[in-house]
C-alpha cells in the first residue's frame, strides 16, 4: 500500500505529518536541520550552511559525518524501509548539499508565498479578494518561525529572511484592508505580529492605523504609547516618521463608528524580484551602500548608482542592487517599484521612458484616463504621485542618463537605485548621484563563492583547481555560477577535470568585452552549453529569438516546435546550469550576456529558414492564444479569424474569461513586443500577424484601461495594414485606432477615422464591420452630448446584426439601445430593450454584458420611481462586477445605489453606498472621487440642517 502524503510545517513549530499522523522529528539538532531545509523551500542547502546551523561554536571534526547521519535519519523518517545509502524521493543530493523536495501542496511556507503572490496579482482588480488571500496566508503562521529549535540556529540569515516575509505580508494585508475598508479582517494577525515583534515600527504603525480604521481609537492610542515607551527604554530612540504619522491619523480621525476608513488614494506596489537565498561576497560594497543610505530615508541621497563606472556585464550589479533593496525595503512603507530597462539587450529593444512611467503610474493605481499625453506631462504626474511618500525605485540595466532622467522621483523621502554599464556621468553631475564601481571577485571572494556552491570539503580537497576555475572565469559571478552549477550536477567530477574542460573550451562575446577584460566570457558559456543535451542546447539558441523580457514554458515549446511535456526537461537542464533563471513563478529569463551568446550560437548553428520557422511558431502561439482570450472577453466582437498556425505552434488552453484576463495580464509586455517585432520583420505574413494580434488585444486594453499601450499597438497595426494595401485590414485598423483615441479623449481624431472606416466597410460590403463602426460612432456621439445621434447609430447597428443573425452582438447592442433610451427619458422603451438583451446574454453566458444590462435596467426603474426594483437590479450588477474584478464599474454602480437609497429617504444607507464607492475610487485615484465626496459633503450639510 502506498504511503499517505507527507506535509511539512515550519511556520511555527517544526512538524511533519503523514496523513493525520504526526512524525517524530527528533532532537534539537535534527529539528534545526529539517527547519533549514524547509525555509530554503526546495532549494539546495550547502553542507557548510547546515554545519553553521547545527553548532553554535566551532563545529567538531566529525561535523560532516554527523550531518550525514542526520540525512540518513530524515530519509528513513520520511520513507520507512528505505535501503541504506539510498537517496529516496524526499531528500536528494543537489549542488554540493541537500535539497528537500517541497511544493505548494506539502509545504506551509510555499503555500504562504503562493497566496501572497496571488494577492499581488489580485490587488488591482479585486482588492477585497486580496485581503482574503493575505489573511489566509497569515493564518498559516502558528507562532514564531521554526519554534523549538535552538536559539543560535535561528540567527542564520535564511530564518531571518523568512521571518521578514511574515512582517511584510502583515503590512501588505493592513494596507489592503485599509483600501477596502475591511480592517477587522486583518486585526488579529497584526496584533499577533506586533506582539512577537515588539520593536518593529512598521508593523506597529500598521496596527495603529488598522485599530483607528476599525473605530478602536483608544486602543490605537494605547498601542502607540506602549511601543513609544519600549523604543525609549530599550533602544533610547523616539518613534520614526511612519509611526508618528500613524499616531497623527488617530488624532485626526473623527470618532464616528458609522464612518468607515477612507482608503489611501494610492496603491502600495511591491515589484522587487526575488532575492538570492544565499547572498555571497560583496560585503564591503554592501556596507558601503548601506552607509550611503544611512538610517533615515529623508536624509539619504536622492539617487544612488550601482555599477555606474567600470561595472562590466556579469559582475553582479543586479544581484547587489536587488539584495540591497530587500535589506532596506521595510524603510519604504509606500512601496517598491522595479523595472529592467533592458538598456543593453542584444536585441536593441531598450524600454522607452514613457513606457516605464506609464507602467509605474499603473502600479501606483493612477487610472489610465488620468495619464496625460507626452513624456514630460506623464513624468510630472509620476513625480506628483510620489510626492510626500517613501518609495524605493530600482532602475535596473539603464542605457544612459537620458533613459532614466524622467524616472527619477522628486520626493526626498524616495530612494532610487540604478544599475548600468554606462558611467552615467550626467546623472552624477546634475543630480548628485553616488557611484559605486563593482569589480570582479578577488581570489578570496571567488573561493568563498565556490565553497558556498560546492561545499568546503570539495574545494579544500583541490584548492589549486578551484583557484584555476576562478581565474578562468575572471572572477565574474555570472560565469562562476555557470561553472559551479556544472560541477554541482556532477559531484563526482574532480575539479581538476572541470578546470581542464574549461581551459580547452572556446567561444566569443566580443561585443560585450571591455578593454580591461581578462577573459573571453564566451568560453565559460560555450563550455556550459556543451554540457547540456543537444535538444537543450538547441532550445537555448532558439530562445535568443524571443522578443520579450521573459518567457514561459509554453512559449519555449513553441520556439522549439515541441510539446510542452517534451520541452519541460530541456528547460530544466538550462535552469540547472544557470543558463536560464526562473525570476518569478513560471516566468523565465536569461542574462544579457547569455542572450548574446545564444544569439551567436543561433547564427552559427541554425539556418535562416530554421530561425524564421521558429519565430513564426512563437508569434502564432501568442496570436492564437490571444485570439482565444479575445473571444472569451468579448464574445460579441468581430475579430478576424487568425491565419492557420504552423505545426508546433500550440496555443495555451484558456477555459474562461478569468483565465484569459490572467494570461493577458501576465503576458502584457511580451505581447506588445511581439506586435512590434512582427510588424518590423518586413514580411507580409508577419505584418498581417501583427495586425491580428493588435486587434485581439483590444478588449483587454479597454477593460484594464491600458489605452496608451493600445494606442501604440493600434498605430503599428494600421501602419502595417497600409503597407500591405489591404482595404479590409485598413478599415479595421482605422476603427481600432479610433476606438482607443476616443478612450483617451482625442475625439477630433477618432470621429474622422471612424467615418473613413465606415465608408471602407460599406464599399467592401462588410455589414459586420459597418455595424461595429456604427456602435463606435454612437459612443463618440454620447461623449459629445449628442444622445439622439448615439441612439440612431446603435439602432442602425442593431438592424444590421439582426439581418446577420449575430445573437451575441445583438444582445450587446440591445442593451446600448436601451441605455440611450433611458438617457433620453424613454424609460419603458429602455426596459423593453434591456430585458430582451438580458435574456440573450444569460443564454450566451456573457457575465460582463449581463452586469452592464442590469445596471441599465436599474437606472430605468429608478427614474420610474420603482426604487426597490432598482436596488435589486443594482445588486445583481454588483455581484457580477465583483466576480469579474472591475472596480471602476463597481464604484459607478454603488453611486447609483446611493442615489436610489436617497430617493427612498434612507440617507444612512445612501451614505454607506457612497462611502464604499469613494473607497474604490480613491484606491483607483479616479477623478470621480471628488464628485462622490461632494455627495457625502452635501449629505452632511443636510444632516446638520436637520
Amino acid at each position: 500500500m502506498p504511503l499517505e502524503p507527507v506535509r511539512f510545517m515550519v511556520l511555527g513549530a517544526v512538524r511533519v505529518r503523514r496523513g493525520e499522523a504526526e512524525l517524530d522529528t527528533g532532537g534539537p539538532q535534527e529539528r534545526a536541520f529539517l527547519a533549514l531545509l524547509l525555509v530554503r523551500a526546495g532549494q539546495p542547502v550547502a553542507v557548510s550552511d547546515i554545519v553553521d546551523v547545527l553548532w553554535d561554536a566551532d563545529p567538531p571534526r566529525s561535523a560532516v559525518n554527523v550531518v550525514r547521519r542526520h540525512v540518513g535519519s530524515l530519509r528513513r523518517l520520511l520513507e520507512p524501509g528505505l535501503p541504506a545509502r539510498a537517496e529516496g524521493h524526499w531528500l536528494v543530493r543537489d549542488a554540493g548539499g541537500y535539497r528537500l523536495v517541497t511544493d505548494g501542496d506539502n509545504s506551509d511556507l510555499l503555500r504562504f508565498r503562493a497566496l501572497r503572490e496571488e494577492a499581488r496579482h489580485t490587488a488591482g482588480t479585486a482588492p477585497a479578494r486580496a485581503v482574503e488571500l493575505l489573511t489566509e496566508a497569515l493564518s498559516l503562521w502558528r507562532g514564531p518561525l521554526a519554534a523549538g529549535i535552538p536559539a543560535h540556529a535561528r540567527t542564520h540569515p535564511a530564518f531571518d529572511t523568512v521571518a521578514r516575509e511574515r512582517l511584510t505580508a502583515a503590512r501588505e494585508a493592513a494596507e489592503a484592508a485599509l483600501r477596502t475598508g475591511l480592517p477587522d479582517a486583518v486585526l488579529p494577525h497584526l496584533r499577533r505580529a506586533a506582539a512577537e515583534h515588539p520593536l518593529d515600527e512598521p508593523v506597529h504603525a500598521a496596527l495603529v492605523r488598522l485599530l483607528a480604521a476599525a473605530g478602536h481609537r483608544t486602543e490605537a492610542a494605547a498601542a502607540y504609547d506602549a511601543v513609544r515607551a519600549r523604543l525609549a527604554e530599550e533602544l533610547g530612540i523616539d518613534p520614526g516618521p511612519e509611526l508618528r504619522d500613524a499616531h497623527e491619523t488617530v488624532l485626526r480621525r473623527r470618532p464616528s463608528p458609522d464612518r468607515p476608513e477612507t482608503a489611501p488614494p494610492y496603491l502600495v506596489p511591491g515589484q522587487l524580484p526575488y532575492d538570492l537565498p544565499a547572498f555571497i561576497g560583496r560585503r564591503a560594497e554592501l556596507d558601503e551602500v548601506l552607509a550611503l543610505f544611512g538610517t533615515e530615508p529623508a536624509r539619504s541621497p536622492g539617487t544612488v548608482v550601482i555599477g555606474a563606472v567600470g561595472g562590466m556585464a556579469g559582475v553582479g550589479k543586479t544581484t547587489l542592487a536587488v539584495h540591497w533593496a530587500h535589506r532596506i525595503a521595510d524603510r519604504f512603507p509606500d512601496g517598491q517599484l522595479y523595472v529592467n530597462l533592458r538598456g543593453f539587450d542584444p536585441s536593441g529593444a531598450a524600454l522607452e521612458p514613457g513606457e516605464v512611467v506609464r507602467g509605474f503610474l499603473d502600479a501606483l493605481g493612477v487610472p489610465p484616463e488620468r495619464v496625460p499625453h507626452g513624456l514630460d506631462a506623464q513624468a510630472a504626474l509620476y513625480r506628483s504621485a510620489l510626492a510626500g511618500r517613501r518609495v524605493l525605485v530600482v532602475l535596473d540595466n539603464a542605457r544612459d542618463t537620458d533613459q532614466i532622467r524622467p524616472l527619477l522621483p522628486g520626493s526626498p523621502g524616495c530612494l532610487t537605485i540604478i544599475t548600468s554599464r554606462d558611467d552615467l556621468t550626467g546623472l552624477i553631475a546634475a543630480h548628485g548621484a553616488r557611484s559605486l564601481t563593482l569589480r570582479p571577485f578577488d581570489a578570496d571572494q571567488t573561493r568563498a563563492f565556490l565553497v558556498r556552491r560546492l561545499g568546503a570539503e570539495r574545494v579544500a580537497a583541490e584548492p589549486r583547481a578551484a583557484d584555476e576555475i576562478g581565474a578562468l572565469c575572471a572572477g565574474l559571478p555570472l560565469a562562476l555560477a555557470c561553472v559551479a552549477a556544472r560541477a554541482a550536477v556532477h559531484p563526482h567530477f574532480p575539479l581538476t577535470a572541470i578546470a581542464a574542460e574549461l581551459r580547452t573550451a572556446h567561444g566569443s562575446l566580443d561585443a560585450f568585452a571591455r578593454a580591461d577584460a581578462s577573459v573571453d566570457v564566451g568560453t565559460v558559456f560555450s563550455w556550459s552549453t556543451d554540457a547540456v543535451s543537444p535538444q537543450a542546447a538547441r532550445l537555448f539558441r532558439l530562445l535568443a529569438l524571443h522578443p520579450g523580457p521573459d518567457f514561459t514554458l509554453p512559449a519555449a515549446a513553441a520556439l522549439a516546435g515541441l510539446p510542452v511535456r517534451a520541452t519541460r526537461p530541456l528547460l530544466a537542464e538550462l535552469i540547472g546550469l544557470h543558463l536560464v533563471t526562473e525570476h518569478s513563478p513560471a516566468r523565465h529569463a536569461f542574462h544579457d550576456l547569455l542572450r548574446a551568446h545564444a544569439g551567436e550560437l543561433l547564427d552559427e548553428h541554425e539556418s535562416e529558414g530554421e530561425r524564421r520557422a521558429a519565430l513564426d511558431r512563437l508569434h502564432h502561439h501568442y496570436l492564437h492564444t490571444a485570439h482565444t482570450a479575445d473571444r472569451l472577453l468579448a464574445p460579441n466582437a468581430d475579430p478576424l479569424p487568425p491565419p492557420p498556425a504552423p505545426e508546433g505552434a500550440r496555443p495555451e488552453e484558456l477555459t474562461d474569461d478569468d483565465r484569459a484576463l490572467a494570461w493577458l495580464t501576465a503576458e502584457h509586455t511580451v505581447l506588445l513586443s511581439v506586435v512590434d517585432a512582427a510588424a518590423a520583420s518586413g514580411g507580409p505574413e508577419q505584418e498581417r500577424l501583427a495586425c491580428h494580434l493588435a486587434w485581439s488585444l483590444e478588449p483587454f486594453f479597454d477593460r484594464r484601461g491600458h489605452w496608451h499601450d493600445g494606442l501604440a499597438a493600434q498605430r503599428t497595426a494600421l501602419d502595417a495594414a497600409r503597407r500591405l494595401a489591404d482595404p479590409v485590414l485598413i478599415a479595421r485598423g482605422l476603427r481600432g485606432l479610433a476606438r482607443v483615441e476616443g478612450r483617451l479623449g482625442l475625439h477630433e481624431r477618432a470621429v474622422p477615422r471612424l467615418e473613413q472606416a465606415l465608408a471602407l466597410f460599406t464599399e467592401l460590403g462588410d455589414d459586420t464591420g459597418r455595424a461595429n463602426t456604427h456602435r463606435s460612432l454612437g459612443w463618440e456621439s454620447e461623449q459629445t452630448g449628442d444622445l439622439p445621434g448615439a441612439l440612431r447609430h446603435n439602432q442602425l447597428a442593431l438592424g444590421l446584426f439582426r439581418t446577420l443573425g449575430d445573437r451575441a452582438a445583438q444582445a450587446s447592442v440591445l442593451n446600448s439601445v436601451g441605455w440611450y433610451h433611458a438617457l433620453l427619458g424613454e424609460y419603458r422603451q429602455a426596459l423593453r430593450h434591456c430585458f430582451e438583451a438580458l435574456t440573450m446574454l444569460q443564454d450566451l453566458g456573457d457575465r460582463y454584458g449581463q452586469a452592464a444590462t442590469w445596471d441599465s435596467i436599474a437606472y430605468a426603474h429608478h427614474h420610474l420611481g420603482r426604487h426597490p426594483h432598482a436596488l435589486l437590479g443594482y445588486r445583481n450588477a454588483l455581484v457580477l462586477m465583483r466576480e469579474l474584478g472591475v472596480p471602476y464599474s463597481e464604484a459607478a454602480i454603488l453611486v447609483h445605489v446611493g442615489d436610489t437609497h436617497l430617493a427612498m429617504g434612507d440617507e444612512p444607507a445612501a451614505r454607506t453606498a457612497w462611502e464604499e464607492a469613494l473607497t474604490l475610487l480613491n484606491t483607483l485615484r479616479h477623478p470621480d472621487a471628488q464628485r462622490v465626496a461632494a455627495r457625502l459633503a452635501g449629505s452632511e450639510g443636510r444632516a446638520g440642517a436637520s
